[in-house]
């Protein structure tokens, strides 16, 4: 199948996959819904590295058109000689559909890519997606982590369009002859992601995905430093005691204190994700040398915060 790209387009994503510092001969699991995001990447990955690219097709079930558009895609595929499996969840989604969703996309990728033996997946998430989500973060109060926002590559996880926009890919899937579907979902704003996407489409305002591209990458660089020194630190001011575990947390910035105080309340917890308004209102009763508890953890404030299991609440 000739599949037609603009060779700057294609330049663009070949230094992209570059700076992620893809292994040698690694494959990569693309995964493929159908729409015109994941489309152009398993196109534009398909003309980089053609013999090490497996396509993977999630049907959650929550639509009648599912199943077609996965085999949809699978046509494609084998029109393209490119592997493709189609993989369904073994349990109804349930619950909050969105995040239910998500959690067994990925994890049946990863099942997926094991079987396939391919070292990364690559998901189409690109400029549009990473202003969206820096809008979404910030509105909710986010601090740098969150700001952060889509991250370049996450473990295995890879997403090489983060400097593309959705037009431009769009533009790739129109030349290569390609009729992405369109997920019905994608126009309901009950949903916190197109209810932002809807008011960036039909207000006017100063945003534009490249420059908050900038500043995700920024604030990652950012938050890559601050958890460096944050392992850094804990060396020498966290100890472990039989049942007990001390921090010097003196003299150290505000956001220092914060994610020591993260880490220790895992250590003694590892189930325990504190975060925003409770792990500041921590923080305050610690500096303030009081004592107060977070999940099972008994926190004790002072010079040194020490941190021990509460003892079992009586009925």
């Amino acid at each position: 199948m000739q599949v037609t790209v603009d060779a700057a387009l294609l330049d663009r994503f070949n230094g992209a996959v570059n700076a992620l510092h893809v292994a040698a001969g690694a494959r990569i699991l693309c995964a493929v819904s159908g729409g015109p995001d994941s489309l152009a990447l398993l196109i534009l990955l398909y003309k980089t590295m053609p013999d090490r690219v497996v396509a993977a097709t999630v049907d959650h079930g929550l639509r009648p058109e599912s199943a077609d558009e996965a085999l949809y895609v699978q046509r494609i595929c084998k029109d393209m000689q490119v592997p493709h499996v189609i993989l369904s969840p073994a349990e109804k989604i349930s619950g909050n559909i969105q995040s239910a969703a998500r959690s067994a996309r990925y994890a049946l990728l990863a099942q997926a890519a094991e079987q396939h033996d391919c070292a990364y997946i690559a998901t189409a998430h690109h400029a549009d997606d990473q202003l969206e989500t820096l809008l979404m973060r910030l509105a909710r109060g986010s601090g740098v982590d969150g700001l952060s926002a889509i991250r370049s590559n996450n473990g295995k996880i890879l997403r090489p369009l983060l400097g593309f926009t959705k037009d431009e890919l769009i533009s790739i899937c129109a030349a290569a002859g390609f009729n992405p579907v369109e997920d019905p979902s994608n126009a309901n704003t009950d949903f916190e992601r197109v209810a932002m996407r809807h008011w960036l489409a039909n207000t006017q305002h100063p945003f534009r995905a490249d420059r908050a591209g900038r500043t995700a990458s920024a604030l990652a660089d950012a938050s890559e430093a601050l958890n460096w020194m944050t392992e850094t630190l804990t060396q020498e001011r966290v100890q472990r005691e039989t049942d007990a575990i001390i921090c010097d947390a003196r003299n150290v910035p505000r956001e220092i204190q914060r994610r020591l105080l993260i880490h220790c309340l895992q250590l003694m917890e590892p189930e325990l994700s504190p975060r925003g308004d409770a792990i500041d209102r921590l923080l305050s009763e610690l500096s303030d040398g009081r004592t107060a508890t977070m999940g099972a953890v008994k926190c004790e404030g002072g010079d040194n915060w020490r941190f021990t299991m509460a003892p079992p609440r009586r009925n």
